[in-house]
């Protein structure tokens, strides 16, 4: 369980990154696009597996 909420929190930081690379300027849009799209994925995922998991605890 700890580390899917490691692996939870580190894709939060890297969707904060990735964010902070497109408003600075250093990501055009096309490419900011379908990695945040996965990366939201990789969270909607990881999400579910911990509550789950809490959930049959």
């Amino acid at each position: 369980m700890s580390k899917l909420t490691i692996s939870y929190k580190e894709a939060r930081e890297t969707h904060y990154w990735l964010r902070l690379l497109k408003d600075t300027g250093y990501m055009n849009t096309s490419q900011y696009e379908p990695l945040a799209k996965d990366c939201e994925e990789i969270l909607r995922i990881l999400y579910s597996i911990i509550r789950s998991s809490k959930q049959n605890q």
